[in-house]
């Protein structure tokens, strides 16, 4: 048996805007960027200021030799705690103490002698049984930075034993030292306001490195800037506020000012081994800068997003497929699409962002699966985060399948809406974008309901961001598996609508995973496919043709915007006039330069509707295995393009039960029946992989019977539905 110990976490977590206003008051922003040089150093002990640097960890992990040597580095006094503080205050060795009193009145000794500690400006080692002291921890971090120093714990075992270390602090007979360590990651992993990710082999030097450059990150502000002006030309914007702003005031969207993500091929060695929620945090702490969102508050929200609500414990696991393709199966979510792998995560960032005393309306746009997948996401928020926030959904009458329909209706709180458009996508986005871009509009709602405009589309980077990390698993996978080894490249084959997927797997690129080629697999609405291939992008005479993978039935990719952005390193003002004309003239064509380095990096390629039946039908017969159709249209790209010289992940984006007309078609089915349900148990039937998912069937339950509101492709109706919608949710809860 471990000992017991019972964590508690302050409920009390400062607030964005207080905390950087408190920090940046007496920092300055402008810190050196390069290799830490003395002057560099210096400053950086000054932004430390009076407070202390605690460095925290499981015993092996090379706490007190950091410390000494980032002491030495910053100027800063260093104190290691069993020396300076608990062997003095016992006057006797700690291994003493432990053997005098065992484990468990060793720690509230041990406890007590921290809680009668101070000190200004130091640089501390904490032990390693520190963090399992909740009140003692409170005490020490109360003034000051704490830094986790995450070490793989096979590492730690191996420096134990050359150490002959054979027993830690609540080590019983019973309980091997492998088992105590991972006991202890909950306690270290609930104080930190910085974790170093140590790699596998990092030295002391490399280790502290790594602890200056975080620390130096931790003083500077991540901004964001628009695709379409220079930085200097907007306010700054912290992750917090493009979260709740979506869209930038100039119409583009916002990326990051600079890309400082990559990790080392230590620290990808080190993710391997993890699960999916791990990876995912650690991930995401490198791109949401800590002050804007508490790495431990984000713990908590991935841990709600990627735990019992997906079907599967992997959350977006591998799976082979023929020869050297793999499918990452990412509808394992409660929604069966994937676009719950952001949705189940972005909107607790969204409520975690906005001040209390505000109320939000998410306006969405959807091509079938991003509705239910947004009215799921903000319903599993809190009633107090439900009571100022609002969902409304817009989604073509007839341009999605049945059962999406089902689904995105079948959701019937207060708070959340969706309405059909006699429609296509591209209208209900363009209408969003419109509302969004209306001062008019958005000064009403904000007078006459204390209301302002959000979106949780893949326009929002935070909505982008979690999709990061599934490409980033889908790697680590692999080699977990054996396929590859760390370093290998592989190619991504995705169906690509409005391009969030896409571009998502460009920016896993840029952290470190090395991906040969991206495939833009589209059905028959191909813009993208002729984009690519000759720069044109051109919309005049395009008409949206209705088929069987209703998400990629988009003609005006949003994200595209993102990608031309970066693929050109950055060109606000190439962005612009292309854009411009875009709006002006419906087409734009890009230079030679970005052309080049498109084909460099991109492949495209489309198919028919009967080849992508045809591709569904193969798989099956050969593999017992069903493709939805938009997985089936990536899969027929895949094998025209793909040159087998690597391995291909194709990213599976749907549940097959979700299109079950076009997949029971492509089976050759002969007796369709006309009800959801009914055609679902065809599908069952036959004993496919994956097998049946139930949250979907629990949906299409609950929405049998039910009628739901259709509106007119007209701007001023949509925003007539809005503002009803506004004064139903908002002026009832004042009631």
């Amino acid at each position: 048996m471990l000992i017991r110990m019972i964590p508690v976490l302050s409920n009390s977590v400062t607030k964005v805007l207080h905390f950087r206003k408190r920090l940046f008051s007496r920092c300055s922003i402008n810190i050196i960027t390069s290799t830490f040089r003395k002057a560099s150093l210096s400053k950086l002990a000054s932004h430390i200021g009076e407070k202390n640097l605690l460095i925290i960890g499981p015993p092996g992990a090379g706490k007190t030799t950091a410390g000494r040597i980032i002491g030495q580095k910053l100027g800063l006094p260093f104190i290691d705690v069993d020396d300076d503080v608990l062997e003095k205050a016992w006057d006797m060795p700690v291994s003493q103490k432990l053997s005098e009193v065992g484990g468990e009145r060793f720690l509230e000794e041990e406890g007590k002698a921290l809680l009668n500690f101070s000190s200004l400006g130091c640089v501390i080692s904490m032990s390693g049984s520190n963090p399992l002291h909740p009140a003692s921890m409170h005490h020490m971090k109360g003034n000051g930075i704490v830094v986790y120093l995450d070490v793989d714990n096979e590492d730690i075992m191996r420096r134990m034993e050359k150490m002959k270390v054979d027993r830690i602090v609540g080590q019983t007979s019973n309980c091997s030292m492998r088992d105590i360590l991972r006991y202890r990651q909950q306690f270290y992993r609930q104080w930190f306001d910085l974790r170093v990710l140590c790699g596998t082999g990092d030295t002391a030097e490399d280790v502290c490195e790594k602890i200056l450059k975080d620390l130096k990150r931790y003083f500077e502000c991540e901004t964001f800037v628009s695709t379409r002006s220079a930085p200097s030309e907007i306010p700054q914007k912290y992750f917090c506020d493009i979260t709740v702003e979506g869209l930038a005031p100039d119409g583009g969207l916002y990326v990051p000012s600079k890309d400082d993500t990559r990790l080392s091929a230590g620290e990808w060695q080190r993710l391997i081994g993890m699960s999916f929620p791990e990876r995912a945090q650690v991930l995401l702490e490198k791109s949401i800068h800590p002050v804007d969102v508490n790495p431990i508050q984000l713990m908590k929200m991935v841990e709600k997003a990627y735990g019992k609500n997906f079907n599967c414990s992997k959350v977006a696991p591998i799976r082979h497929l023929v020869d050297d393709q793999y499918v990452q199966e990412l509808f394992h979510g409660p929604t069966a699409s994937f676009k719950d792998m952001a949705l189940q995560l972005m909107p607790q960032i969204f409520a975690y962002s906005i001040p209390q005393t505000c109320n939000h309306l998410i306006l969405v746009a959807t091509s079938g699966d991003t509705g239910s997948a947004v009215l799921d996401g903000f319903s599993m928020l809190c009633n107090a985060d439900k009571q100022r926030i609002a969902v409304l959904v817009l989604f073509p009458e007839n341009g999605i399948s049945p059962i999406q329909k089902k689904q995105i209706t079948s959701y019937r709180q207060e708070n959340v809406k969706a309405v059909g458009v006699n429609s296509d996508f591209d209208f209900c986005q363009k209408a969003i974008k419109h509302l969004f871009s209306n001062p008019a509009f958005n000064g009403f709602l904000a007078t006459e309901y204390g209301v302002s405009l959000s979106t949780a589309n893949s326009i929002n980077w935070a909505r982008l961001l979690p999709q990061i990390v599934y490409h980033c698993s889908a790697y680590l996978d692999l080699i977990d598996q054996g396929v590859i080894s760390l370093g290998d490249p592989i190619d991504v084959c995705i169906p690509t609508g409005n391009f969030g997927n896409f571009l998502s797997a460009m920016y896993a690129k840029k952290m470190g995973i090395p991906i040969r080629k991206f495939i833009c697999a589209s059905n028959q609405n191909n813009v993208l496919t002729d984009f690519m291939k000759t720069g044109v992008y051109d919309l005049r005479n395009r008409k949206l043709h209705i088929s069987a993978s209703p998400a990629i039935d988009i003609l005006k990719s949003s994200n595209l915007e993102r990608f031309i952005h970066l693929i050109s390193k950055g060109d606000w003002q190439l962005v612009q006039d292309l854009y411009s004309q875009l709006d002006s003239q419906n087409h734009f064509i890009v230079p030679k330069p970005v052309l080049e380095s498109i084909r460099e990096n991109c492949l495209a390629g489309w198919c028919s509707e009967n080849e992508c039946f045809a591709t569904i039908h193969s798989v099956f017969t050969k593999t017992g295995y069903i493709l939805d159709p938009h997985t089936a249209v990536a899969k027929t790209v895949a094998d025209r393009l793909q040159g087998g010289t690597c391995p291909v992940v194709i990213s599976s984006t749907a549940h097959h039960a979700k299109f079950a007309p076009a997949v029971l078609r492509s089976l050759m089915v002969k007796e369709l029946s006309s009800c959801p349900l009914d055609q679902l148990q065809q599908i069952h039937s036959l004993n496919p992989l994956p097998v049946s998912h139930k949250p979907l069937m629990d949906s299409l339950r609950r929405a049998e019977n039910m009628e739901h509101e259709v509106c007119e492709a007209d701007i001023e109706t949509v925003s007539e539905k809005v503002e009803e919608f506004v004064h139903n949710t908002f002026m009832r809860q004042r009631v």
